[in-house]
């Protein structure tokens, strides 16, 4: 799994559809988190969970890492597993005239 900013406007996860998008200065949008704003490093930090969740829901061991990764994010690693999984969001795609492209 690899975590990539692309073009200093999107961040990109090799193993997940999700995808974080720079909304202005250092405010970046989330896929899977709508609604909310994040610093830079909090999206990578997204991006990384998406992409170490995207095999699906890990085992009791790695619960501790989860928790540790999602409390920048102001969630549990358990949050992050259920909003990772279902949240389906799609803001790589671009609106025109109100309605995505």
């Amino acid at each position: 799994m690899s975590v990539e900013v692309v073009s200093s406007s999107m961040i990109i996860c090799d193993s997940s559809s999700h995808v974080a998008r720079c909304v202005g200065g250092d405010r970046w949008a989330v896929s899977w988190l709508p609604g909310r704003t994040f610093t830079g490093h909090q999206a990578v930090a997204a991006m990384s969970l998406a992409g170490l969740l995207a095999d699906g829901i890990p085992g009791e061991p790695d619960w501790a890492d989860l928790d540790a990764m999602a409390l920048c994010l102001g969630l549990t690693g358990r949050e992050a597993v259920y909003l990772i999984a279902c949240e389906r969001h799609d803001i790589s795609r671009t609106r025109r005239g109100g309605r995505l492209a």
